[in-house]
């Protein structure tokens, strides 16, 4: 299969997916919201992976359309994952009041289906859809663009897999002992990066698969450690914007739990960085 084909077909499924879930999302379901911000992230994620293919003035302009329908699902997202986080630290004393946080849902939720059902939101996927199919990059008629559309998209992958693999790996290192927002730009590498290979799966040989599970164990190992954090650090965030912080610090930002989450992640990279990479 060559790399334009295997684009239309990988993005226009998550285009298809995220639309899927508008009408649910609109009317304020959590669990429809959630799938819907996946599939916007794996959507991104394949434009990113055939960059070289598809760059120009109309995919960053739908970058930038794109960048917007994510904060206003990520908003509320941030929102729904704070309270279940707060409702977890209710189990044990003293209990945490998330009324207001329920308030703020509300009101984000408002603004969330004004955007869903606006002008910009319908245009964005309409101009997205023709664009996966028709776009400029898909009649440029340079050498390098035919070239870009007609490679094998196995080969593409293998290389384009192993540099965003050894770029994770490296930002990896001494994870003890950098920052909340480089963990943050981490977080978001490996989930690129798990995303990128679960949509490439199918083109794995049988031989290979083991050796894909194992990549994708370690990487679903680490994100899970590197977004406890991330969850633990937005809800504060959140609090602190509500004026709720106080005891929450304590229990949110525990040097115990914090020293656990970042042990477990970089066990996972020591693990990815000793696995041979997978052929495709």
């Amino acid at each position: 299969m060559a790399c334009d084909t295997a684009f239309r077909n990988v993005a226009g499924r998550y285009l298809r997916d995220l639309t899927a879930h508008h009408e649910a999302t609109c009317g304020g379901d959590a669990s429809a919201l959630h799938e819907m911000r996946i599939a916007l992230t794996r959507l991104r994620t394949t434009i990113a992976f055939f960059s070289p293919m598809v760059a120009g003035p109309q995919q960053a302009r739908l970058a930038d359309e794109l960048k917007w329908l994510n904060a206003h699902l990520g908003a509320v997202r941030d929102l729904d994952v704070a309270i279940e986080r707060l409702k977890e630290i209710n189990k044990r004393p003293p209990p945490v009041d998330y009324r207001s946080w329920s308030r703020e849902r509300v009101q984000a939720q408002r603004h969330l289906t004004r955007a869903l059902r606006s002008v910009r939101y319908r245009r964005l996927v309409k101009s997205i859809a023709h664009w996966i199919e028709k776009g400029s990059w898909s009649t440029k008629r340079e050498k390098q663009a035919a070239k870009q559309r007609a490679c094998p998209v196995a080969e593409y992958s293998a290389r384009k897999l192993m540099r965003w693999r050894e770029k994770l790996v490296k930002r990896s290192r001494n994870l003890e002992e950098i920052g909340t927002k480089k963990r943050h730009r981490l977080r978001l590498l490996n989930k690129r990066l798990t995303y990128a290979v679960e949509a490439v799966a199918d083109l794995v040989s049988e031989s290979e698969a083991s050796r894909l599970q194992a990549t994708l164990k370690a990487l679903r190992k680490a994100q899970r450690s590197l977004g406890q954090l991330n969850d633990d650090a937005r809800c504060q965030s959140l609090a602190t914007t509500l004026g709720q912080d106080g005891e929450l610090s304590r229990i949110l930002l525990s040097p115990k739990r914090e020293k656990h989450l970042i042990r477990a992640a970089a066990a996972a990279y020591d693990k990815l960085a000793e696995l041979k990479p997978f052929r495709i």
